[in-house]
């Protein structure tokens, strides 16, 4: 069960930071804002479970990221991404 937790903490931190970096670079205040929240409780986790992680959870923790940074642009794109959309802009 925490090689699940892992996977899906680690791919949450993934996504959340890469959704955040989007975020920054395209002026996206208040999503930036939102995203830290996402950030600052999935590290909570990851750092509460890989201290006694064993093999099958590092493999968890470490396959999280790929997929997770993938998803994080995917998303980004979709939801912030449109040509005009301005949600969250304070520029």
């Amino acid at each position: 069960m925490s090689a699940l937790i892992l996977f899906a903490t680690t791919f949450l931190l993934v996504a959340s930071l890469g959704f955040q970096s989007l975020n920054v670079n395209k002026g996206h205040y208040v999503a930036a804002f939102l995203t830290s929240f996402l950030i600052s409780g999935s590290n909570l986790v990851i750092l509460r479970t890989v201290p006694q992680g064993d093999l099958l959870e590092i493999a968890a923790y470490m396959l999280g990221g790929p997929f997770g940074i993938v998803a994080s642009m995917w998303l980004h794109k979709r939801v912030l991404g449109k040509k005009g959309h301005q949600a969250g802009r304070t520029s």
